[in-house]
This record gives C-alpha cells, structure tokens and sequence, in this order.
C-alpha cells in the first residue's frame, strides 16, 4: 500500500553534507511513522533516525544525534534526512521505512516496519 523511494545519496567528502528524500506513494502519509535505516558492507542494518506520523516527534540513534535531522513535509509526502559533519563511518546504504501509527504507541517503540525502500548508496571518502 505505500512505495517508497530513495533519492540524493551519492560521495562526499569527510566533513561535507547530503540531504536524503524518501518520496511516498499512497494518500494515507500522515498515518505512518517514518523512519531511517542503514547498512554498511558486512553489517546488518542499523537504525538511524524515525519521526512520527505528525512529525511531532523525532528519535535518533546516539551515532548521529546531532549531526543528522529528519523531517517531513505530508503535504508532499516525503520525508527527509538532512546529514552534517559526515564521517567515513557514514557510509552505507541508507534506507526509507514506513510503519502504520496504528501498530505502535510511540517511535521509541520496536515494532518492525512494514515497507522499505530500495535503498540510496552514500559514501564518504576521508
């Protein structure tokens, strides 16, 4: 019921900025939480960041907290993350998921997501 995808990864430099768009299909957008995930070469994927069908609510994985910002505009269902002062370590494959607000009572919550985009590659050299 939603399609997601990724956009605006590529390389950059240690230090240097990229800004991730997550585009959404569907006329529900408002009614799921977003969240953010990563992969990198030999590791599973990790979170990074979610915010919450409103966008009231934000949550971050302590690697990026303040560094990294997520956020979404529902009038053009897309959520964005916004990735300052990156690291070699940054590097993976950056990931869109979507999760009903029905199925958990906050973003702080576990409950697995439901859709997943393709994913977008961002490297960062050192």
């Amino acid at each position: 019921q939603v399609q997601l995808v990724e956009s605006g990864g590529g390389l950059v430099q240690a230090g240097g900025s990229l800004r991730l768009s997550c585009a959404a299909s569907g006329r529900t957008f408002s009614s799921y939480d977003m969240g953010w995930f990563r992969q990198a070469p030999g590791k599973e994927r990790d979170f990074v960041a979610a915010i919450s069908g409103s966008g009231g609510s934000t949550n971050y994985d302590g690697s990026v907290k303040g560094r990294f910002t997520i956020s979404r505009d529902n009038g053009k269902n897309t959520v964005y993350l916004q990735m300052n002062s990156l690291k070699p370590e940054d590097t993976a494959v950056y990931y869109c998921a979507a999760r009903s607000v029905s199925k958990s009572p906050s973003i702080y919550s576990s409950v697995p997501y439901d859709y997943w985009g393709q994913g977008t590659q961002v490297t960062v050299s050192s």
